[in-house]
């Protein structure tokens, strides 16, 4: 345990603050709920590394530092409705439970949604919805939220996730193909004004059937 404990407080010391996390409530965070409990069994040794951990069907659990500069960029609120795309481990979803109203989150691997229920179940977290389908462009037959999440890269953002914001609501996304990709954190600042800012550059797998530009064939 005081291993575990201090493997947990050397990611926080040197991977996360390193990354311009300092928001107070984001690090008590990642103290609080236990990333090790949503690592594949056979990869717990792993569970603090700076790193991609493979979840199986070809399904990669972000790195901390990426996870806590989401978080923080985000600035969710105790009401706000959110919407993840890509449940994985259910990691960034328990994350967020505890500092938003409610997270939808959509997986399309039936066997990972099943495992991030268990894990969830495990840490006695609530305000979650799972669910199992496709949302790699866009979910929820004109539902709005106030978050949006996607947890996979897509070379080409769909316009249905800035469509599906409420007003002042924020979408992280990662945008463009390897390895020179953007994550970026798009604002809805009134009906038709969308502000957006690139937050760093970062390289993760891509969601399953995510939309693809126009490519030329030669």
């Amino acid at each position: 345990m005081q291993n575990m404990e201090q493997a947990r407080f050397n990611m926080i010391e040197q991977q996360i603050r390193p990354c311009d996390v300092l928001e107070i409530r984001i690090l008590d965070l990642l103290k609080q709920v236990r990333r090790e409990h949503f690592v594949p069994n056979d990869k717990k040794e792993l569970a603090f590394v700076d790193m991609e951990i493979p979840l199986g069907q070809g399904v990669l659990m972000w790195p901390p530092k990426l996870e806590a500069r989401a978080l923080q960029e985000l600035h969710l609120k105790y009401n706000d409705k959110v919407l993840e795309v890509g449940t994985g481990s259910g990691y960034l979803t328990a994350l967020m439970s505890v500092l938003a109203g409610h997270v939808t989150s959509v997986e399309i691997v039936p066997e990972l949604s099943a495992q991030a229920r268990k894990n969830l179940e495990i840490c006695r977290l609530d305000k979650i919805t799972l669910e199992i389908g496709d949302a790699a462009q866009g979910w929820g037959q004109g539902a709005k939220y106030d978050v949006i999440v996607l947890t996979g890269s897509t070379p080409v953002l769909p316009t249905a996730f800035q469509n599906s914001l409420n007003i002042g609501g924020r979408l992280f996304a990662i945008v463009g193909d390897a390895p020179a990709m953007e994550a970026r954190l798009i604002t809805r600042v009134a009906p038709d004004i969308f502000e957006t800012v690139n937050i760093m550059e970062t390289s993760v797998a891509p969601l399953q059937n995510a939309q693809q530009p126009k490519r030329f064939v030669f």
